[in-house]
């Protein structure tokens, strides 16, 4: 690089300042030549009525005068030699079949569809509490909380005796008004068939997972509809991915291979279950949500994950790679180079980005060739053409093409 420098350096004071035009001190200064138009040297084409820069390469445009000749060719024309001791490296347009998939960051959330809340079912009091505490994990069926039902007592001792008379559709009766009361129907089978009154009802687990909220104390009374935990499951656990808004686009039911940075060798699978309708107005990202088997209670709440998210169908696209994009803010350009050995501008559409290569919408076919690095060199052989011309005659583009070894 220090020698690319240094010979780029030698150039221009060879071209620029070694070679000075010759002015006869008797003839006085040379008279002002009227400008026909000016123009960007790497876009020829392109006419402007006033000096300023070029909206294509941020140039400063160079004067055409009444006594040049026209004709020139689009582009900007560097030596191959110069152009491969510089490390000018150029990418064919390909056109390849490519799927809608991109890596995202993600963090693990609960599951907001499986969360279970415990309430009481009638008055009571609450006689025994198991010991849990918010946060423990927690298996199905695992027993809570023991509740003292004295209404449930009460509706048990009236059925018990209309068993004892043998009368059907008193007992029937009986039995829908113990159900009415909130009483499960595997306890109503067990005082039948016991024949004995249970005043006191286990609370269980209905839902493996953790809990969110346990808001019961020894001897406190509940009445119906009293809360008494939450409990959230962790499997599945779910995934909410940030996706940047220019990604592919991700459709529900696709695939996503997970990983995690403790388990960096193993790739968790998931499924793309939704995508959120409203983005992040801080970030412009869009919240996918994936679902992902945890049996093994590897994923916990809080964890970070990345992910790489597939939500649709191959398609065929023509790529370049991203390093070839020029983002000028209103615009997007890529060089082109021309078999000619010149070096043209091209004013291009992007769409979606697929690992290192961006897709091209319109601009470019497929088959020609890109500067994908280097491309420093082309715009300052373009400023370098500028100021020579801008110099006067004796010093200009043909002359520096010459220099390289070339002809325009």
């Amino acid at each position: 690089m220090v020698c690319a420098v240094g010979a780029l350096a030698g150039f221009w004071w060879a071209q620029g300042f070694g070679h000075v035009p010759a002015a006869s001190a008797d003839n006085g200064p040379e008279p002002q030549r009227p400008a026909l138009y000016w123009y960007d040297p790497m876009v020829p084409a392109q006419r402007f009525d006033k000096p300023g820069k070029s909206p294509f390469m941020d140039m400063q445009l160079v004067p055409r005068y009444a006594d040049e000749g026209g004709g020139e060719q689009p582009g900007i024309r560097i030596d191959p030699r110069l152009s491969q001791n510089l490390g000018l490296r150029l990418a064919r347009v390909e056109r390849r079949e490519v799927s809608q998939s991109v890596w995202a960051p993600g963090t693990v959330v609960f599951n907001g569809r499986d969360t279970a809340i415990v309430q009481a079912r009638a008055a009571g009091f609450v006689s025994r509490i198991y010991p849990h505490a918010p946060g423990d994990l927690v298996s199905r069926n695992a027993p809570l909380v023991d509740l003292l039902m004295p209404e449930w007592a009460a509706a048990q001792t009236e059925f018990l005796a209309l068993l004892s008379n043998g009368d059907a559709p008193l007992i029937a009766a009986a039995r829908q008004r113990l159900a009415l009361l909130g009483m499960p129907l595997t306890l109503i089978a067990q005082v039948e068939s016991t024949r004995q009154i249970q005043s006191e009802f286990t609370v269980f687990v209905p839902i493996a997972g953790t809990i969110d909220a346990l808001d019961i104390r020894a001897g406190m009374t509940v009445g119906p509809g009293t809360t008494l935990a939450a409990i959230k499951s962790i499997d599945p656990i779910w995934i909410e991915a940030a996706l940047p808004e220019t990604a592919a686009p991700i459709s529900v039911g696709g695939t996503a291979s997970v990983q995690s940075a403790a388990l960096p060798d193993r790739a968790f699978t998931g499924r793309i279950i939704g995508v959120l309708p409203q983005a992040d107005a801080d970030t412009h990202t869009l919240r996918v949500r994936i679902e992902l088997p945890n049996h093994n209670g590897f994923w916990r709440p809080g964890m970070f994950a990345h992910a790489r998210l597939t939500g649709g169908a191959h398609q065929d696209a023509l790529l370049v790679p991203t390093e070839a994009v020029i983002h000028t803010g209103t615009r997007d350009l890529v060089i082109v180079a021309n078999t000619d050995h010149r070096f043209e501008p091209v004013e291009v559409r992007i769409g979606e980005q697929y690992a290192n290569d961006t897709r091209i919408v319109a601009g470019l076919q497929e088959g020609q060739q890109v500067v994908a690095s280097g491309q420093f060199l082309v715009d300052s052989e373009a400023s370098l053409r500028g100021a020579q011309a801008r110099m006067g005659p004796g010093t200009g583009a043909s002359d520096a093409t010459n220099a390289h070894g070339g002809t325009p």
